[in-house]
Protein backbone atom coordinates (compact mmCIF):
# COMPACT_ATOMS: atom_id res chain seq x y z
CA UNK A 1 0.00 0.00 0.00
CA UNK A 2 1.36 3.35 -1.03
CA UNK A 3 1.12 6.56 0.86
CA UNK A 4 -1.33 7.70 -1.78
CA UNK A 5 -3.85 5.19 -0.42
CA UNK A 6 -4.37 7.32 2.67
CA UNK A 7 -7.80 8.64 1.95
CA UNK A 8 -7.06 11.76 3.92
CA UNK A 9 -5.43 13.27 0.83
CA UNK A 10 -8.76 14.78 -0.32
CA UNK A 11 -8.08 17.63 -2.69
CA UNK A 12 -10.55 18.46 -5.49
CA UNK A 13 -9.69 17.78 -9.07
CA UNK A 14 -7.62 20.20 -11.11
CA UNK A 15 -4.50 22.13 -10.36
CA UNK A 16 -5.39 24.16 -7.29
CA UNK A 17 -3.59 27.42 -6.52
CA UNK A 18 -1.73 28.04 -3.29
CA UNK A 19 -4.90 29.35 -1.62
CA UNK A 20 -6.74 26.02 -1.97
CA UNK A 21 -7.65 24.47 1.42
CA UNK A 22 -5.14 22.16 3.04
CA UNK A 23 -5.99 18.46 2.76
CA UNK A 24 -7.60 16.86 5.80
CA UNK A 25 -4.67 14.52 6.25
CA UNK A 26 -6.09 12.89 9.38
CA UNK A 27 -9.37 11.87 7.79
CA UNK A 28 -10.88 9.06 5.73
CA UNK A 29 -14.11 8.99 3.78
CA UNK A 30 -16.96 9.56 6.19
CA UNK A 31 -15.08 12.14 8.22
CA UNK A 32 -13.62 9.86 10.92
CA UNK A 33 -10.31 11.15 12.25
CA UNK A 34 -7.51 9.07 13.71
CA UNK A 35 -8.12 10.62 17.11
CA UNK A 36 -11.82 9.76 17.01
CA UNK A 37 -11.04 6.16 16.09
CA UNK A 38 -8.69 5.86 19.07
CA UNK A 39 -11.26 7.42 21.42
CA UNK A 40 -13.97 5.10 20.11
CA UNK A 41 -11.67 2.10 20.55
CA UNK A 42 -10.79 3.15 24.09
CA UNK A 43 -14.48 3.53 24.99
CA UNK A 44 -15.47 0.13 23.61
CA UNK A 45 -12.53 -1.53 25.36
CA UNK A 46 -13.47 0.14 28.65
CA UNK A 47 -17.03 -1.16 28.34
CA UNK A 48 -15.80 -4.66 27.53
CA UNK A 49 -13.44 -4.83 30.50
CA UNK A 50 -16.22 -3.51 32.76
CA UNK A 51 -18.65 -6.19 31.59
CA UNK A 52 -16.32 -8.84 33.03
CA UNK A 53 -17.38 -7.98 36.58
CA UNK A 54 -21.16 -8.06 36.01
CA UNK A 55 -21.61 -11.86 36.33
CA UNK A 56 -19.71 -11.72 39.64
CA UNK A 57 -21.95 -8.92 40.91
CA UNK A 58 -24.97 -11.12 40.16
CA UNK A 59 -23.58 -13.77 42.50
CA UNK A 60 -24.30 -11.59 45.55
CA UNK A 61 -28.14 -11.63 45.40
CA UNK A 62 -28.04 -15.30 44.39
CA UNK A 63 -26.01 -16.16 47.49
CA UNK A 64 -28.32 -14.07 49.67
CA UNK A 65 -31.46 -15.75 48.33
CA UNK A 66 -29.86 -19.17 48.95
CA UNK A 67 -28.99 -18.11 52.53
CA UNK A 68 -25.30 -18.71 51.93
CA UNK A 69 -22.53 -17.12 53.96
CA UNK A 70 -21.07 -13.96 52.40
CA UNK A 71 -17.67 -15.58 51.99
CA UNK A 72 -19.21 -18.27 49.76
CA UNK A 73 -19.72 -15.65 47.07
CA UNK A 74 -15.97 -15.94 46.52
CA UNK A 75 -15.01 -19.39 47.86
CA UNK A 76 -17.87 -21.07 46.01
CA UNK A 77 -17.07 -19.45 42.64
CA UNK A 78 -13.29 -19.48 42.39
CA UNK A 79 -13.35 -20.45 38.70
CA UNK A 80 -15.40 -17.37 37.85
CA UNK A 81 -13.15 -15.06 39.83
CA UNK A 82 -10.06 -16.62 38.27
CA UNK A 83 -11.45 -16.20 34.74
CA UNK A 84 -12.35 -12.57 35.56
CA UNK A 85 -8.78 -11.78 36.66
CA UNK A 86 -7.35 -13.60 33.63
CA UNK A 87 -9.44 -11.68 31.11
CA UNK A 88 -8.96 -8.39 32.94
CA UNK A 89 -5.19 -8.83 32.60
CA UNK A 90 -5.52 -9.92 28.95
CA UNK A 91 -7.71 -6.98 27.90
CA UNK A 92 -5.57 -4.50 29.82
CA UNK A 93 -2.46 -5.79 28.06
CA UNK A 94 -3.88 -5.83 24.54
CA UNK A 95 -5.30 -2.32 25.07
CA UNK A 96 -1.82 -1.15 26.12
CA UNK A 97 -0.33 -2.68 22.98
CA UNK A 98 -3.02 -1.07 20.82
CA UNK A 99 -2.26 2.29 22.45
CA UNK A 100 1.43 1.85 21.61
CA UNK A 101 0.60 1.02 17.99
CA UNK A 102 -1.61 4.09 17.49
CA UNK A 103 0.45 6.59 19.49
CA UNK A 104 2.01 7.99 16.29
CA UNK A 105 -0.91 7.54 13.88
CA UNK A 106 -2.28 10.77 12.39
CA UNK A 107 -3.94 9.46 9.20
CA UNK A 108 -6.23 6.54 8.42
CA UNK A 109 -7.05 4.26 5.53
CA UNK A 110 -10.10 2.07 5.12
CA UNK A 111 -8.11 -1.17 5.63
CA UNK A 112 -6.58 0.18 8.84
CA UNK A 113 -10.03 1.12 10.14
CA UNK A 114 -11.54 -2.26 9.22
CA UNK A 115 -8.73 -4.21 10.88
CA UNK A 116 -9.22 -2.05 13.96
CA UNK A 117 -12.90 -3.03 13.99
CA UNK A 118 -11.89 -6.68 13.75
CA UNK A 119 -9.62 -6.15 16.76
CA UNK A 120 -12.53 -4.55 18.63
CA UNK A 121 -14.76 -7.52 17.79
CA UNK A 122 -12.36 -9.88 19.55
CA UNK A 123 -12.33 -7.62 22.61
CA UNK A 124 -16.12 -7.33 22.71
CA UNK A 125 -16.64 -11.10 22.48
CA UNK A 126 -14.01 -11.98 25.13
CA UNK A 127 -16.38 -11.60 28.15
CA UNK A 128 -18.45 -14.48 26.71
CA UNK A 129 -15.76 -17.22 26.88
CA UNK A 130 -14.67 -15.66 30.17
CA UNK A 131 -18.09 -16.40 31.66
CA UNK A 132 -18.07 -19.85 30.06
CA UNK A 133 -14.82 -20.66 31.88
CA UNK A 134 -16.54 -19.92 35.19
CA UNK A 135 -19.65 -21.95 34.33
CA UNK A 136 -18.24 -24.95 32.44
CA UNK A 137 -14.82 -25.09 34.09
CA UNK A 138 -11.31 -24.15 33.00
CA UNK A 139 -10.65 -27.54 31.37
CA UNK A 140 -13.54 -27.65 28.92
CA UNK A 141 -11.80 -27.96 25.55
CA UNK A 142 -14.45 -26.10 23.58
CA UNK A 143 -14.24 -23.15 25.97
CA UNK A 144 -10.44 -23.22 25.78
CA UNK A 145 -10.56 -23.23 21.97
CA UNK A 146 -13.14 -20.41 21.95
CA UNK A 147 -11.07 -18.28 24.33
CA UNK A 148 -7.81 -18.76 22.44
CA UNK A 149 -9.52 -18.23 19.08
CA UNK A 150 -10.74 -14.79 20.21
CA UNK A 151 -7.23 -13.91 21.36
CA UNK A 152 -5.79 -15.08 18.06
CA UNK A 153 -8.30 -12.99 16.07
CA UNK A 154 -7.25 -9.91 18.03
CA UNK A 155 -3.54 -10.64 17.61
CA UNK A 156 -3.88 -11.20 13.85
CA UNK A 157 -5.84 -7.95 13.47
CA UNK A 158 -3.16 -6.06 15.39
CA UNK A 159 -0.46 -7.64 13.22
CA UNK A 160 -2.33 -6.53 10.08
CA UNK A 161 -2.66 -2.98 11.41
CA UNK A 162 1.04 -2.80 12.21
CA UNK A 163 1.89 -4.10 8.73
CA UNK A 164 -0.15 -1.26 7.23
CA UNK A 165 1.61 1.28 9.44
CA UNK A 166 5.03 -0.20 8.63
CA UNK A 167 4.46 -0.13 4.88
CA UNK A 168 2.65 3.23 4.82
CA UNK A 169 4.81 5.69 6.79
CA UNK A 170 2.67 8.61 5.54
CA UNK A 171 0.08 7.54 8.13
CA UNK A 172 2.52 8.29 10.94
CA UNK A 173 3.56 11.63 12.41
CA UNK A 174 4.77 13.28 9.21
CA UNK A 175 6.45 9.99 8.33
CA UNK A 176 9.25 10.72 10.81
CA UNK A 177 12.13 8.27 11.00
CA UNK A 178 11.54 7.65 14.70
CA UNK A 179 7.86 6.80 14.13
CA UNK A 180 8.80 4.47 11.26
CA UNK A 181 11.40 2.73 13.43
CA UNK A 182 8.88 2.16 16.23
CA UNK A 183 6.31 0.80 13.76
CA UNK A 184 8.88 -1.64 12.39
CA UNK A 185 9.85 -2.86 15.85
CA UNK A 186 6.24 -3.31 16.90
CA UNK A 187 5.52 -5.17 13.65
CA UNK A 188 8.31 -7.66 14.38
CA UNK A 189 7.17 -8.06 17.99
CA UNK A 190 3.57 -8.60 16.85
CA UNK A 191 4.67 -11.29 14.39
CA UNK A 192 6.48 -13.15 17.16
CA UNK A 193 3.48 -12.74 19.47
CA UNK A 194 1.15 -14.36 16.93
CA UNK A 195 3.55 -17.30 16.65
CA UNK A 196 3.79 -17.57 20.45
CA UNK A 197 -0.01 -17.57 20.75
CA UNK A 198 -0.35 -20.32 18.14
CA UNK A 199 2.11 -22.44 20.15
CA UNK A 200 0.25 -21.62 23.39
CA UNK A 201 -3.03 -22.59 21.71
CA UNK A 202 -1.61 -25.96 20.66
CA UNK A 203 -0.26 -26.61 24.15
CA UNK A 204 -3.59 -25.68 25.76
CA UNK A 205 -5.46 -28.19 23.58
CA UNK A 206 -2.86 -30.96 23.84
CA UNK A 207 -2.09 -30.68 27.57
CA UNK A 208 -5.26 -29.96 29.56
CA UNK A 209 -3.31 -29.44 32.79
CA UNK A 210 -1.53 -26.42 31.31
CA UNK A 211 -4.24 -24.75 29.23
CA UNK A 212 -4.42 -21.04 30.18
CA UNK A 213 -1.01 -21.20 31.87
CA UNK A 214 0.48 -21.49 28.38
CA UNK A 215 -0.38 -17.81 27.92
CA UNK A 216 2.85 -17.00 29.77
CA UNK A 217 4.53 -17.65 26.41
CA UNK A 218 3.21 -14.26 25.32
CA UNK A 219 5.78 -12.66 27.63
CA UNK A 220 8.60 -14.04 25.44
CA UNK A 221 8.26 -11.94 22.21
CA UNK A 222 8.80 -8.56 23.95
CA UNK A 223 11.97 -9.93 25.54
CA UNK A 224 13.20 -11.19 22.18
CA UNK A 225 12.52 -7.81 20.58
CA UNK A 226 14.16 -5.83 23.40
CA UNK A 227 17.74 -6.27 22.13
CA UNK A 228 16.62 -4.81 18.80
CA UNK A 229 15.35 -1.70 20.55
CA UNK A 230 18.43 -1.21 22.70
CA UNK A 231 21.02 -2.03 20.06
CA UNK A 232 23.03 0.97 18.82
Amino acid sequence: MSAGDAVGETGTGGAGPAESPAPASDRIEGGVSAERLVLFTDAVTAISITLLILPLVDLVPEAASAHEHASEVITGHLDQFWSFLLSFAVIANIWREHHRAFSSVTRLTRPLTMWNMGWLLSVIVLPLPTEMIGIFGARDRFVVAFYYAMLLVGMVCRFAMLRILKTTPALLEDGSEEARRRAGEQYTESYLTVLALVVAFAIAIAVPALQYYSLVLLAVPPRLARPRRTAP
